[in-house]
């Protein structure tokens, strides 16, 4: 057989495409092969948690996504893991009621972390209490596809954040933010394996303080006795109501005098109820004062100046001698909630709260024999200034949620 030459040409053409397509099943092997060993590795790399999601799916009414447990680092690295259904501690009661003491107490714990205030944790719950009372807000979320679950998660992520990373890493997490109580149930929602510490001072002591002390609080005015006793009744009901909502085995009502007389058998009761071994450091908290794992003090916190010291009787019935005028016209007012719910007796003037321990009394004897002392050590410690003086408080927009400002 004979061939032209195009045909002969055509026939070279033929024969390159031939082969060049005989060569692309080799390089499809290739490639297959090289396909099944990457997902060999992925296979093995997920294995080895290099490469596992951070999400999964939960069975429930209905299936939302979760994290899974974070943890932090301490130096020796140590992790402490942290989740919503860890047993969280807040300390919540109306500001100058002793809850800087009482974190500063449990601070001194080596299992403990509180640290300063948040500021922000308060804030994002009244926020979202505000949604939930508006009924346009609450119908523009759910036709966001935010409802109820989606939101909670959320805020719940963002307060467990703060409160695991504002401080050094430890097994057992506290927070501080006194208003915080307010929201107690819905805390107790988020969190449903939290405790709260309702710490309650004699009102009349609580606006004394607030007031000689200049720590504004929205809706308080400074310049009227009777109102911010009338402001205090009102917070302070709205947190005892909240403390009965959550119940007994999750809110402790703690008496701040009894805490300053009698120390020891407070902070054990406290510490049974919350679960955590004995440590006598929580009778010394001022010598772990801003020391590694220790108790960290805010230079712009008002009671910092105080708990510095050991605890003492300095401020117990300070008050009694300066407003004995004031407590004359208010004391209708105040008697009914004072006495048949906090248990002081609005009528004892100056009041009589019990009797201090011993050490408490040497240790109200060595503050008063070196003043000089331990104010060199609040001008050295804190270092306060004007302007940190007048920003130490919180903020809200709602003048009838009794926030600080």
């Amino acid at each position: 057989m004979f061939f032209s030459k195009d045909d002969n040409i055509k026939l070279i053409s033929n024969n390159h495409q031939l082969k060049h397509a005989m060569r692309l099943p080799r390089n499809r092997r290739t490639v297959i092969v090289g396909g099944l060993f990457a997902f060999t590795l992925l296979i093995v790399l997920f294995k080895t948690d290099k490469l596992r999601p951070s999400c999964s799916y939960r069975d429930g009414d209905e299936s939302t996504m979760v994290r899974e447990e974070k943890f932090v680092q301490d130096k020796d690295h140590n992790n402490y893991v942290y989740h919503r259904n860890m047993p969280l501690v807040f300390i919540g009661g109306v500001p100058r009621s002793g809850t800087t003491l009482m974190r500063a107490m449990l601070d001194a714990h080596p299992e403990v972390r509180c640290g300063q205030e948040t500021r922000v944790i308060p804030r994002i719950l009244q926020l979202r209490s505000h949604w939930m009372k508006s009924e346009k807000e609450s119908m523009r979320l759910e036709e966001a596809g935010i409802h109820k679950e989606v939101l909670n998660s959320a805020i719940a992520q963002f307060c467990l954040e703060i409160i695991a990373k504002h401080g050094d890493p430890a097994p057992r997490l506290c927070n501080k933010d006194p208003l915080t109580l307010k929201m107690g149930s819905y805390v107790i929602e988020l969190f449903p394996n939290a405790k709260f510490l309702f710490m309650v001072r004699d009102g009349r002591a609580t606006v004394h303080s607030i007031i000689s002390r200049k720590v504004t609080i929205t809706g308080f005015d400074l310049t009227n006795y009777r109102q911010c006793m009338q402001k205090w009744n009102q917070a302070i009901t709205t947190m005892h109501d909240q403390c009965q909502e959550i119940g007994k085995e999750r809110c402790l009502m703690v008496h701040y005098e009894q805490l300053v007389l009698q120390p020891k058998k407070s902070m054990e009761k406290i510490l049974e109820f919350l679960d955590i071994p004995w440590n006598d450091s929580v009778l010394h908290h001022e010598d772990f004062i801003n020391k590694e794992n220790g108790v960290a003090l805010s230079k712009v916190e008002r009671s910092s100046d105080q708990v510095i010291k050991p605890v003492n009787l300095e401020a117990l019935t300070k008050w009694a001698r300066q407003t004995l005028f004031l407590l004359t016209k208010c004391s209708h007012f105040i008697s009914v909630f004072l006495f048949s719910v906090t248990g002081y007796d609005p009528y004892a003037n100056p009041p009589n709260y019990g009797k201090a321990d011993e050490v408490v009394k040497e240790n109200t004897n060595k503050v008063k024999k070196n003043q000089e002392l331990w104010d060199h050590k609040v001008k050295q410690l804190l270092k306060r200034n004007e302007e940190g003086d007048e920003n130490d408080d919180n903020q809200d927009d709602n003048p009838n949620d009794g926030e600080r400002t």
